[in-house]
């Protein structure tokens, strides 16, 4: 039997001011939930966390949240997810959270789904894994960081053979068939920033 597929969403643990994001992140939740792609969150119940981890279960899909002890009361837990797992620590649940995906997505947020963001595309970058990295672009809303990107790649700060790959997917339906295609190509050779883009 193969192993179900499971996503690790980082997005904020508020809704942001546009109704845009809230409904993509329901859109997302549902789309995972229909090709039975399990989620893996940071465990809240508020904001756009709650929101894609609420659309998962409402639609018949797999929740694991991961959430340290110390914010239970501020985020909250969702009581019907089917796994909830409390750990000690930020560290401890950014490690669980890459251990059980096979892919990763970001949605808009703040400071910390920023973090997580680009932990993923650092240890990407040193070549400590290969998991596909998507950033759903949710009204422009990550053009600032694609723009901070190929400005540093302009001013020889990512070099040739450490480059950042990452995808871009402009409307939230694409999100799911353009990391299943990623991940249909897993174990071909490596393509460049630019390549990679261009494929998808």
């Amino acid at each position: 039997m193969t192993q179900k597929l499971t996503f690790c969403v980082y997005c904020g643990s508020g809704h942001g001011h546009d109704e845009a994001y809230t409904a993509a992140a329901w859109q997302l939740g549902r789309a995972m939930a229909e090709a039975d792609i399990g989620l893996v969150y940071g465990g809240g119940a508020i904001g756009l966390m709650g929101t894609v981890a609420r659309s998962v279960l409402d639609h018949g899909g797999h929740v694991t949240g991961i959430i340290p002890d110390f914010l239970q009361a501020k985020e909250r837990l969702i009581a019907d997810a089917q796994e909830t797992i409390i750990v000690p620590d930020m560290h401890t649940r950014k490690k669980l959270m890459f251990d059980k995906a096979d892919a990763f997505i970001a949605l808009p947020g703040g400071i910390g789904t920023l973090e997580e963001l680009v932990e993923q595309l650092t240890w990407a970058q040193l070549g400590r894994h290969t998991k596909p990295i998507l950033m759903a672009d949710i009204k422009n809303f990550w053009k600032p960081l694609l723009v901070l990107l190929e400005h540093m790649r302009e001013a020889g700060f990512i070099r040739p053979g450490l480059e950042v790959r990452y995808l871009v997917a402009e409307k939230i339906e694409d999100t799911v068939p353009m990391l299943l295609k990623a991940l249909s190509r897993a174990g071909e050779p490596a393509l460049s920033d630019g390549e990679l883009l261009d494929r998808f």
